[in-house]
């Protein structure tokens, strides 16, 4: 949900008022701010990715993607037993995860057989057969307020939930990433005319998740704008369609999940703004876990494991065909 510093480079995207074609260019958007480089990256051309409107709201497909998670690697005995983070969670024989369940794209519990999956679900259970032989996760429902008390508390061994990296929440917690790299995006009711862009939040209220940089990004794009804080997204979009705010403003990779599920109520407006928020996986402060799981996600970037689940999860139910670049792992120049 929320929000990193890496200083990428991006190209913005203008995004369609139709929900369809909002998706589409969407998610171009997100293929640039993806990018490789520690302070700097360039965006992906449009011409590399084929929006498809016939995408939109396209379900995932979960044989592909369980085959994606039953074929990650498993790390040998040794690699483990010399790092005490992932020897406690192999003990445990499950990796316990602070995360979501209502997230489309990225985190999202299944009414069939109750199994979460998305991009963030996938990565937690890739990084559990890495450390235990089996994808076996517990996960443990946060929002942008709880995410760092339940790594300190010892609730959770990490936490999968687009979470952007912060100073202050640097202060509390360690974070191993970047893995992916979003912007700011703007979700309407799909009948709303009076918001095109990000100049039109004044005046407008405006929905922030509570607990996220929301409402910083707000007061700078659009000081006149009425901030009101909700706990979760489903709050927020909820409030939208109620016509109790005007607008929600989230990483757009929230943005590009709730449209997904309801592109006929929402729609996405103006361009991705702000500065780019990459994401981290949030792990217990002072521990020697990111070393372990900074090397473990170079490994399913050189792999390709990394671009089949962003294809999986994303990528094939968006009609979004150019992977994002990766942004440079370790490099956490976050001001």
């Amino acid at each position: 949900m929320n929000v990193l510093k890496n200083r990428v480079t991006n190209t913005h995207r203008k995004l369609a008022v139709s929900a369809a074609a909002a998706i589409a260019a969407l998610g171009l958007a997100l293929a640039g701010c993806g990018s490789q480089g520690s302070t700097s990256s360039s965006s992906s051309s449009a011409s590399g990715s084929n929006g498809s409107n016939s995408a939109v709201g396209k379900p995932l497909d979960t044989a592909a993607y369980d085959k994606i998670i039953a074929a990650g690697s498993v790390a040998d005995s040794s690699t483990v037993d010399a790092n005490t983070w992932a020897s406690a969670v192999k003990k445990a024989g499950v990796l316990k995860v602070g995360g979501t369940k209502t997230s489309a794209l990225f985190s999202l519990q299944s009414p069939d057989d109750n199994k979460v999956r998305g991009f963030d679900a996938g990565l937690s259970q890739l990084l559990a057969r890495y450390i235990i032989g089996d994808a076996k996760t517990d996960v443990s429902v946060v929002t942008s307020s709880t995410r760092e008390a339940v790594l300190q508390n010892g609730t959770v061994d990490s936490v999968f939930a687009t979470y952007s990296i912060t100073p202050a929440r640097m202060q509390k917690i360690d974070f191993a990433g970047p893995y992916y790299v979003s912007r700011q995006g703007i979700l309407v009711k799909s009948t709303n005319t009076s918001i095109k862009s990000v100049k039109d939040l004044d005046g407008k209220k405006v929905g922030v998740q509570a607990g996220s940089t929301g409402p910083q990004v707000v007061k700078k794009a659009a000081p006149k704008a009425t901030v009101q804080e909700f706990q979760d997204d489903s709050q927020l979009v909820q409030a939208i369609k109620q016509g109790r705010i005007d607008a929600y403003v989230v990483d757009q990779s929230l943005v590009l999940g709730d449209v997904a599920k309801e592109p006929k109520a929402l729609k996405v407006v103006g361009s991705g703004f702000g500065t780019p928020d990459p994401y981290g996986i949030g792990l217990p402060k002072g521990s020697d876990a990111k070393p372990f799981v900074n090397a473990w996600l170079k490994k399913i970037v050189a792999d390709g494991t990394w671009a089949k689940l962003w294809k999986a999860t994303i990528g094939d139910r968006t009609g979004v065909t150019t992977v994002p670049k990766v942004p440079t792992i370790g490099s956490l120049n976050i001001k």
